[in-house]
């Protein structure tokens, strides 16, 4: 029966795209010579020119070498599950052969190849590659698709047999399986990477299997396209920075290689949205280089090869901007060596060495979808810019959290207005948690760091925000002097106050501005104004806090008729699976509202230095523009 369905479902596949035939992948794949995936045979030579003429390429890749020294020495890798998962050693797999593959590519030293070829053999052993987190299939797969395509011409016969038989059996086979295979019809990065994982396996052992991996690239090209309508219509990505970073860096793997062996993308990257999300991510990137980092992300940066591949499809070197800041950045060294996907920095960085890479030129960036957001800044180039990281969206969405009006502020190289992001899976999982079930009671909602208590947002009576409550960014405006966005946040306090409007704003390049306006319905509500921060917090006045950070200050200014109490809450965890918060602190103001009432409430967030440039009047939010 399972057999009979994958069949049909391969059928249909090739129905949908008759233009994508197996005669067409017969005659296109087939002819291209390993190594054909990302660097082809003999485009060796076009890498090392770009490293002689790029510092910053030169780096990377002398780590690259350094990093496979030390691989060569590494202590096997085991089929050891941290909980459901083995995807730890699935990506550490990828990382390990991928550099231990370009290593050997570039310098011709034996010890690589050697040592690539036995970590191959390793996970090619392995009982299973974990089908029942697929995750872990996929990113297995990609690893062995690697190193089998670019090791082909070095490995002996019955190694070679092992590793291939590994990718059909252990991957590709197990993809028709429909027990493992639900996230062909997601609409998350689950899509992305197990579509291009069994993609690679396919294209490096293509001629083993003709008719089943063109069937899994056919299905490829059919089923990516689900999440890929997730970047419609500006190129925010739902999931957050964290998750653009995974399911987009797979999904333009997927791209590349499709282009690179059958001629073109079947039309995948013109797909609304997609190439527009290269401006998202790297808006989400503040001067201090941190990220916007909400919903599920991590509070950290990475490079990003990604970005380089969108500087080379568009033609806009300056898309790699970040990228090569973070490289210029000797405390990024560890983060280097740790990207898995580093080598293609260089595969698709190669051109930048010849064209340059100048600052972005936007400073204000919108972006609708699933989550809204919208970053400005004052500057790419200054250490002191101030920065306004502002989203919509709803709790309901993938690996959201409940943020919905939540910002992140940065002034003078601080980040003063922080997000805590993510807390490990593991961690929860462990503790029998369910964080995945997305209903209001769920337990998801028990995670201290997913509610609106832990975010800089609004809570009444001590209620969480509205699991099916949708958001958007309703009106936003970018003059000199004022870039701004709102959003009417009333779906998702929905039976809790009547209505709830916010705006964000940095005024003058010179503070940042948040502007809550809120009508309560027939009875008094509670309200509390929070902001998490690292700062050192003083209450100065009934309306007035300083915070101090890294040598810098910041006065927050509360203006209101509205009777309110500045205060601090707490950030230790109150239930024993949530992640400790050291040196973290809530700070702002709760007050209580009158029933059927209207209150404004405006806070200004001031660098110290320039407090006396602050303007004083303040207009209702249906006057901003």
């Amino acid at each position: 029966m399972k057999l009979g369905v994958s069949v049909i479902f391969g059928v249909l596949l090739l129905i949908s795209a008759n233009t994508f035939s197996q005669e067409a992948l017969d005659g296109t794949i087939e002819a291209k010579a390993h190594p054909r995936l990302l660097l082809t045979k003999g485009a060796e030579a076009q890498v090392k020119a770009a490293i002689g003429m790029s510092p910053d390429l030169k780096r990377v890749h002398r780590l690259l070498l350094e990093a496979s020294d030390r691989i060569c020495q590494a202590p096997p890798l085991e089929h050891k599950k941290i909980g459901k998962r083995l995807l730890s050693v699935s990506r550490e797999a990828i990382r390990r052969i991928f550099f231990l593959s370009y290593a050997w590519r570039m310098t011709g030293i034996k010890k690589y190849r050697d040592a690539a070829e036995q970590q191959l053999l390793t996970i090619s052993s392995f009982a299973d590659w974990n089908p029942t987190h697929y995750l872990d299939v996929a990113e297995m797969t990609m690893a062995a698709a690697i190193g089998y395509d670019w090791l082909y011409n070095e490995l002996s016969p019955d190694s070679r047999k092992q590793i291939r038989g590994a990718i059909l059996e252990k991957g590709i086979r197990t993809s028709f399986d429909t027990k493992y295979n639900y996230w062909l019809k997601v609409e998350n990065n689950w899509n992305q990477v197990c579509n291009t994982g069994l993609a690679y396996g396919a294209f490096a052992v293509f001629e083993s299997d003709p008719l089943q991996c063109g069937q899994v690239i056919r299905r490829a090209v059919e089923s990516i396209k689900i999440p890929m309508k997730q970047y419609a219509p500006d190129g925010a990505y739902p999931e957050g920075y964290g998750y653009w970073s995974y399911g987009t860096t797979y999904n333009v793997l997927f791209l590349d290689a499709l282009e690179q062996l059958t001629g073109n993308d079947q039309g995948l990257s013109a797909l609304p949205g997609f190439l527009k999300t290269a401006d998202y991510f790297q808006q989400m990137i503040a001067p201090s280089g941190l990220p916007f980092n909400y919903a599920d992300s991590g509070p950290g940066t990475e490079s990003n090869g990604a970005m380089l591949w969108f500087a080379k499809k568009l033609k806009r070197p300056s898309l790699a901007w970040n990228e090569l800041q973070f490289l210029h950045n000797d405390k990024n060294r560890r983060a280097l060596e740790g990207d898995r996907f580093l080598p293609i920095l260089l595969i698709w960085g190669k051109q930048l060495a010849e064209t340059g890479v100048t600052p972005p030129e936007k400073t204000f960036w919108e972006g609708g979808g699933a989550s809204p957001v919208v970053m400005m800044r004052t500057s790419w180039t200054s250490p002191d810019a101030l920065f306004m990281g502002f989203k919509a969206g709803s709790p309901f969405v993938n690996h959201a959290h409940m943020d919905e009006g939540s910002f992140v502020f940065e002034a003078e190289g601080v980040r003063w207005a922080m997000d805590f992001g993510m807390q490990n899976y593991e961690s929860l999982e462990s503790k029998g948690l369910n964080i995945w079930q997305r209903t209001q009671n769920s337990q998801r909602w028990t995670v201290f760091r997913y509610t609106n208590y832990a975010h800089n947002t609004l809570t009444f009576d001590d209620s969480l925000q509205r699991m099916d409550g949708v958001t958007a960014i309703t009106q936003y405006g970018d003059r000199p002097g004022f870039s701004f966005a709102q959003s009417d946040l009333s779906p998702v306090y929905k039976g809790q106050v009547k209505q709830v409007l916010r705006g964000v704003a940095l005024k003058d390049k010179t503070y940042g501005l948040i502007q809550d306006e809120i009508k309560t319905g027939d009875h008094p509500v509670n309200m509390q104004w929070r902001m998490l921060t690292s700062a050192n917090v003083e209450i100065k006045s009934p309306n007035e806090v300083l915070l101090r950070k890294d040598g810098k200050t910041l006065l927050m200014q509360i203006l209101t008729d509205q009777p309110v109490t500045v205060k601090t809450w707490s950030t230790t965890p109150v239930n024993d699976y949530d992640a400790p918060n050291p040196g973290t602190v809530l700070v702002g103001f709760e007050t209580r509202l009158p029933a059927a009432s209207s209150k404004r409430f405006v806070v200004r967030l001031v660098p110290e230095n320039n407090a006396s440039k602050v303007n004083a009047k303040t207009v209702p939010l249906r006057d901003w523009k």
